[in-house]
């Protein structure tokens, strides 16, 4: 499966948005220069994130985009979704066309176990998860849910 390069970007700025205080707004070329991302196209990615209700927009003068709830009550699905469609997780990932729950392709059957197990940890990380990993301008070369994050190691004078 591979999403379009909107869901990176609509990740990244949620992500930057997530670490923005609460009530407060960001214009979308803040955001975009922010994430180092393109801006008419972040602002495109901005506008349908605020009609599916993950973003607030704040018009007048101090016109800008806000997350709408809290980062740890955005599941990185609901960004997917709101993004690709409503439909993201149901295409078939082995054929472009033909294969559906009604026409099922000879590997349906496998894809529908994976699906569960994808769209049941897509559920469980968060936008809090993905801040976390530091995923506003570059992709981090591992992610790992803040939740799985390994604790810090005191610095200095260990024995």
């Amino acid at each position: 499966m591979r999403f379009t390069r909107e869901a990176e970007y609509a990740l990244r700025a949620l992500s930057y948005l997530s670490s923005v205080p609460a009530g407060e707004v960001r214009a979308a070329s803040q955001v975009a220069q922010a994430c180092g991302l393109p801006g008419p196209f972040l602002s495109k990615t901005l506008r349908k994130l605020a009609r599916s209700g993950l973003l607030r927009s704040a018009r007048g003068r101090s016109r800008g985009y806000g997350l709408a709830r809290n980062p740890r009550e955005i599941c990185v699905r609901e960004v997917l979704e709101a993004v690709e469609g409503s439909d993201a997780f149901r295409r078939c990932v082995f054929w472009d066309a033909g294969c559906s729950d009604e026409r099922p392709c000879v590997l349906h059957a496998a894809w529908a176990h994976v699906r569960a197990a994808l769209l049941a940890n897509l559920e469980r990380m968060t936008l809090e998860d993905v801040r976390a990993a530091g995923w506003v301008r570059e992709p981090p070369q591992r992610w790992m849910p803040a939740s799985d994050s390994p604790t810090p190691q005191a610095k200095g004078g260990g024995s």
